[in-house]
């Protein structure tokens, strides 16, 4: 079942400049959110992710097109029932935005008391969630005496104190270090296996999309430029911008100045080999080409995890006899695509 549907949306703001054209941030996107899904959009600074999450939590309202939650086109929605759409709506930040004045305890509070919880009833649902994001121990410390991940695990709570069936999250990781964001992404994992909770989440860093994402939105200018299953993009992307993305985290196969470095560093014939989950593995192309009896040695690349499917790019060098090399290339691509690389002069 879709929860969020954007359809057709634009959102300009009006020139910086007197007589100059307005800025288009989000240019006439469409995309479907179902319900329980985790859905990441990255994109460059500048490319409209962030609008697009305003644009959903009804803190920006459309210049056109129509943005829906369950159904509900909330563009017609009065004051009053947008306010109790947003609590329906968690959100988390990439720098925490806590009370500095408020312990850990009464910054999750907070939105249960804008709601009108009554003290038992905020105080039972705080204990029940600092629980659960694993600081029942910090309830009366204050965000000054916290870590930056355990900062935005408060934020995470805090996110889900009104019980929302949404969670946005804007950059939330972007100011943890990489063991830290790990932790946080694992927490969030929870919250939508456990919970049940649709996840949106906005970032520029990939690793984020390919270990917490179900789906990718890619956005560019304000654009669409490429979406799918997480899997199928990184494995394949289609549109350049994607393909800078998923360089950043998946080695591509060698060309140009690198691919003469390697010709440079390991005499022989260089080949790269394709892998991808439920083709082949790894250690079928490795033995067609020791059937040969030829020797080979990975001088690049290697195999990726996403979300528990495998992908990545193998790229050896062998060395044997002219006849021997080019029977063990043939029994591999058997089993793998083959992308020759040694062209010499």
């Amino acid at each position: 079942m879709t929860l969020i549907r954007l359809t057709g949306v634009t959102k300009a703001y009006p020139a910086p400049a007197k007589g100059g054209e307005p800025v288009v941030a989000v240019d006439d996107v469409s995309l479907d959110i179902a319900s329980g899904e985790i859905c990441g959009i990255i994109g460059y600074s500048g490319a409209g992710k962030s609008t697009v999450l305003r644009l959903v939590n009804a803190l920006e309202a459309p210049t056109a097109g129509a943005v829906e939650i369950d159904g509900r086109d909330i563009t017609r929605l009065r004051e009053r029932d947008l306010r109790a759409l947003r609590g329906d709506i968690g959100m988390i930040f990439q720098q925490f935005n806590l009370f500095e004045s408020r312990t850990v305890a009464g910054n999750v509070a907070y939105p249960l008391e804008v709601a009108g919880r009554t003290r038992a009833e905020t105080a039972a649902r705080v204990a029940e969630l600092l629980d659960f994001v694993g600081l029942a121990a910090k309830a009366k410390s204050y965000p000054e005496q916290l870590s930056g991940g355990q900062k935005q695990r408060v934020g995470i709570a805090r996110a889900l104190a009104t019980s929302p069936r949404i969670l946005l999250a804007d950059e939330a990781t972007s100011a943890l270090d990489p063991d830290t964001t790990q932790e946080v992404l694992e927490l969030l994992r929870r919250v939508n296996r456990e919970l049940g909770i649709t996840i949106l989440v906005i970032t520029h860093e990939m690793d984020v999309i390919r270990t917490l994402a179900d789906r990718v939105i890619v956005m560019e200018h304000g654009r669409i430029i490429e979406s799918g299953d997480v899997f199928d993009v990184l494995s394949a992307p289609q549109h350049a911008a994607t393909k800078r993305f998923v360089a950043s985290i998946i080695e591509d196969v060698p060309a140009g100045a690198q691919l003469e470095t390697l010709r440079g560093r390991h005499p022989g014939r260089i080949v790269t080999f394709t892998i991808r989950d439920g083709d082949v593995t790894q250690a079928d192309v490795f033995s067609a080409l020791a059937s040969e009896g030829v020797r080979f040695e990975l001088i690049h690349g290697g195999i990726n995890d996403i979300r528990g499917r495998v992908f990545g790019h193998l790229t050896l060098v062998l060395d044997g006899r002219a006849d021997a090399v080019q029977r063990a290339i043939d029994a591999a691509s058997r089993f793998a695509p083959l992308i020759e690389e040694d062209v010499r002069g």
